[in-house]
């Protein structure tokens, strides 16, 4: 036994282990050197041997190993300790070795650490998986005795072990064919044309089966499955190749692949292909060229088979375009006003800003298309404000919204959570709520006792597919108490169940309305939300008092894009169609192969958005043939084609007009205030290319659209109510599609409509200010947008400045530079060439003209110069100018003499008949001051020395009239 438990008289125990034992205690003290300590304290062990070791080591009853192959470390669980109830009494309580019994087990047992009993088990040659995968043995552990010879050793009970051999990817997959053939028919779509297979030598399921194979040859119309099935994936053509060579490689299911590859060879015969020919895979749509042809040469081959009828269903997709086709992108307010909706609707989910910040915290998904979408993971919900909530539904309101919503997880569902309206605190009660409970839509309606007094409706539901289809819906929930309709997609809903109740008893407790789950604030012990809706939502409004009507629910829906027929009336008597509402399906059928073919000639693709969604429309176009006396006789492979809408030109919107705008603090008191933007232009270019003798050339050219909104904002301090105000009388906005609402961040004017529209509007905003004595300057920002921000305009800042005791003159601005490329709308579109080559120097004619004008200016200005000094010179006060980015305002002081007073009112009249004489003749042949500075090098001459008169009349006001100037 001595040789199978190995034991060291080098491992002596520690001598502050056993200080404690009286009597080893007493040798520690008589030790003189280490060697005598040593032997002293194993004399004195050796004669207490028959009551040192009194147990046995203890290990687990059973061991679970794995080992990889090829390798010598087994992982055990759990893990190899042996204790021993002797510890820590040395020899005794230490673990000296581990015994394995097993026949030719190829392992073997270490010790690791005889005070911890730690051990590791290992392989002692070579483990291979291919030739045995398991091995099942028993081990024991023994301690280390009574003392250092071993003497007394115990043995622990017999634990058995099991190890599992885990495989290494040795092997690769090997074709049990060098080479494999096969044969098809041309005009064929096979599941399966020949089965090729691999093996693999590795032993385990994983190294050992084949997961995956692949072609290996490139640009092949043939495709293959995880089961080495070949199939073509496209119609193949006897007379385009009449065979197909192509390589096959094998992966198992570690990926290791195939030492060779193997040769598949499949020949084509040749048949009639009947199906449709003549069609492209691509059609480019231009946007605005209106209705666009898919196959003018469509026709179908029914190789000289008799038929009695063909049906042909043109599907096209568009659920991944915007809300599931392209629509208009405006807001929902505009949206409505577009439609004629009835006023007074809440929008519940409106883009996040400084008004409506509750939606801040909200998952957004928006498009490239600007389209505002929410998305609800069941983690986020919005209280909206109580200043936002309709205080009463009445019982005529309507609810819409968008819903994007697929299948809930679970058998029994939780419910989801679009809208609620609950007790704030104290209760629980759900006044009204829509829902998603197990793909069901359910609106609940609790009226109170002031309302009814008896058992009435309060639960309705529908069970539609569309709810859980993971498709975008319009759902419109009309309420007519106690009836309620439900419309999806403009389609027509009752609902499958109506369930009643009680009305809710009358309690002065606020309530809450929640969008994206429900606020429980009462009988629990901390308010949250629950009921957490999954999916997406945009559009969600209310609109109490008011129920929408069908046209205004097919208008909010619309699709902009969809199927056509051009020349309706050009069809033969026979041909049948049928469009689904969004226009989307198109069925055509008939008798006649020549009626179906110019039919389906006819087909068109519309899309009627002036800036629509670029990208891919699938086009999918199944036919049924049917023979006399056959339900079915020929196969007409299905078509898949793509409709290409081209990136619309984007618009550049640009607004212009005065930077800067004084007035005299009477002005800002009056009842209409003072108008910043009277002198506003709004205007929209798009570049375009165009060739023109052989060469490309890019141009700008002005284009007309609409806007969706535009908004003024305060820059700096917002605006105190008690003492000014930013507004637009409400005649301004008659007979437009257009609202506006204000606050003391500014005022922001929406509705879809024309940009001269917007122009005439924001030229009527008013800004007032009654007490305006501590102001000396109020700075606007405004920015236009079409499409609900996908195209916006620049930031064009103004800045009204305020004279106190002054009460300046008005003088226009004309000599303010129009922005390029503006032209008028009534004027036909012009292209500005960009090319430098293309500027070429004016007509001879036109250079003397312009150059005539210039120099009756530069006399104009000198004379007018002249006549300002003249009246300085007769003791006139000082001229408050008025400096701008564009021009030069003459302001006069009103503090004159009376007895002057009046000459000097003349004078300035005269100086102003003269100004716009000067300014008229500016303009010769159609260009300002400002167009004509790059004429050539004379009216640079002219409008430097212009401005050197400039420089020199303020020069003389500032020094002459700072006594008689107060601001």
């Amino acid at each position: 036994m001595q040789s199978e438990v190995a034991m060291s008289s080098s491992d002596s125990a520690d001598p502050t282990e056993i200080r404690h034992d009286p009597c080893v205690t007493a040798v520690w003290i008589a030790v003189v050197t280490a060697s005598s300590v040593e032997r002293f304290a194993g004399e004195i062990c050796l004669s207490l041997s028959s009551t040192v070791n009194k147990h046995k080591p203890w290990i687990e009853t059973s061991y679970h190993g794995v080992i990889t192959e090829n390798m010598d470390t087994v992982l055990l669980d759990p893990p190899l300790v042996a204790l021993d109830k002797d510890a820590p009494v040395p020899y005794a309580g230490a673990i000296c070795a581990f015994k394995i019994y097993g026949q030719d087990a190829p392992f073997e047992a270490v010790v690791l650490n005889r005070t911890s009993g730690e051990g590791v088990l290992r392989a002692s040659s070579p483990v291979d998986c291919e030739s045995q995968k398991e091995y099942t043995f028993i081990i024991q552990a023994y301690d280390c005795g009574a003392g250092p010879s071993g003497a007394d050793w115990k043995k622990s009970h017999k634990a058995v072990v099991h190890i599992q051999v885990d495989d290494v990817n040795e092997f690769c997959p090997v074709f049990r064919e060098p080479l494999y053939k096969a044969s098809v028919t041309e005009g064929k779509i096979y599941d399966s044309i020949l089965q090729v297979e691999a093996w693999d030598q590795d032993c385990s399921p994983q190294y050992s089966q084949i997961c995956n194979y692949e072609i290996a040859t490139a640009g092949t119309p043939f495709a293959i499955d995880r089961n080495g099935n070949i199939r073509n994936t496209e119609r193949l053509s006897y007379d385009k190749q009449q065979s197909y060579q192509i390589m096959v490689t094998a992966f198992d299911c570690g990926q290791k692949r195939a030492k060779e590859d193997v040769a598949v060879h499949i020949d084509v015969k040749p048949v009639c292909k009947p199906g449709w020919q003549g069609w492209n895979k691509r059609v480019d749509y231009e946007p605005g060229t209106g209705s666009r042809q898919l196959f003018p040469k469509m026709h179908i081959e029914t190789c000289g088979g008799p038929l009695s009828s063909v049906k042909a269903m043109l599907e096209l997709q568009t659920n991944h375009i915007g809300k599931g086709c392209d629509r208009e992108t405006y807001s929902e307010k505009s949206l409505q006003k577009l439609c004629g909706a009835a006023s007074g609707s809440t929008d519940l989910l409106p883009a996040p800003g400084p008004s409506t910040n509750w939606t801040a915290s909200l998952l957004t998904d928006s498009s490239r298309d600007s389209d505002l979408i929410y998305r609800f993971d069941g983690h986020q919900a919005a209280n909206v404000p109580d200043h936002v909530v309709p205080q009463n539904l009445t019982d005529q309101f309507t609810i819409a919204t968008w819903m994007k919503h697929g299948p809930s997880p679970g058998l029994r569902a939780e419910k989801e959570t679009l809208l609620c309206n609950s007790d704030k605190t104290e209760m629980n009660r759900h006044h009204y709520s829509l829902y998603v409970h197990n793909c069901r839509l359910v609106f609940l309606l609790r009226r109170d006792f002031t309302q009814v007094d008896t058992f009435r409706p309060a639960e309705f539901h529908w069970k539609l597919e569309q709810i859980c289809d993971k498709e975008w819906h319009y759902y419109v929930i009309n309420t007519e108490f106690p009836a309620v309709t439900l419309f999806v997609d403009g389609v027509t809903y009752e609902p499958y169940l109506v369930t009643d109740d009680w009305p809710i008893h009358t309690a002065k407790i606020v309530t809450q309305l929640t969008v994206g789950a429900c606020w429980q604030g009462g009988e629990v012990g901390t308010p949250r939300f629950t009921q957490y809706f999954h999916g997406s939502l945009s559009g969600l409004t209310i609109r109490p008092g008011h129920i929408e009507t069908q046209k205004v629910i097919s208008c909010l829906q619309a699709c902009k894009e969809g199927l056509d027929i051009n020349s309706l009336e050009s069809l033969a008597k026979d041909i049948k169609f049928h469009f689904n509402p969004a226009q989307s399906v198109l069925v055509v059928e008939g008798e006649d192969l020549d009626s179906i073919n110019t039919a389906m000639s006819k087909v068109s693709y519309i899309n009627s958005r002036q800036f629509p969604t670029p990208g891919l429309r699938r086009l999918h176009i199944t036919t049924s043939v049917q023979c006399f006396g056959e339900d079915t006789c020929l196969s007409i492979p299905d078509i898949k084609s793509v409709v290409m809408v081209l990136p619309p030109s984007e618009p550049r919107i640009t607004i212009a007009g005065s930077n800067r705008l004084v007035r005299p603090v009477n002005d800002l008191r009056g009842p209409l205030g003072v108008a910043p933007f009277k002198e506003l232009h709004i205007t929209s270019t798009v570049m375009k290319g165009d060739s023109f003798g052989g060469s490309h050339r890019q141009g700008v050219m002005e284009v007309m659209h609409n806007l969706d909104y535009c908004d003024v904002l305060v820059i700096g301090e917002e605006l105190n109510p008690e003492r000014e105000c930013l507004e637009i009388h409400h005649s301004a906005l008659l007979g437009k599609h257009l609202d506006a609402t204000n606050s003391t961040s500014g005022i922001s004017i929406y509705g879809v409509d024309s940009m001269a529209h917007y122009e005439q509007a924001l030229r009527q905003v008013r800004y007032r200010n009654w007490r305006p004595a501590p102001l000396s300057e109020r700075k606007f920002r405004l920015t236009c947008s079409e499409l609900n921000g996908r195209y916006t305009s620049n930031e064009f800042n103004l800045e009204v400045s305020v004279l106190h005791h002054s009460a300046p003159v008005e003088h226009v601005n004309h000599m303010a530079a129009q922005p390029q490329y503006m032209r008028p709308v009534h004027r036909p579109l012009m292209i500005h060439t960009l090319n430098s080559h293309m500027a070429g120097a004016a007509p001879p004619a036109a250079t003397v003209v312009i150059v005539v004008c210039i120099a009756a200016l530069v006399l104009i200005v000198v004379i007018g110069v002249y006549r300002i000094h003249a009246t300085h010179q007769e003791g006139s006060r000082e001229d408050e100018e008025d400096w701008d980015n564009s021009a030069l305002n003459i302001t006069v002081n009103p503090m004159e003499n009376v007895g002057g007073a009046q000459a000097h009112d003349e004078e300035v009249k005269e100086e102003e008949r003269e100004e716009e004489e000067e300014e008229d003749e500016e303009q010769v042949g159609g260009m300002t001051s400002a167009e004509s500075d790059n004429s050539d090098a004379d009216e640079e001459d002219g409008e430097e020395e212009k401005e050197g008169m400039k420089e020199r009349k303020q020069k003389e006001k500032l020094e002459g009239g700072n006594s008689s100037i107060t601001y």
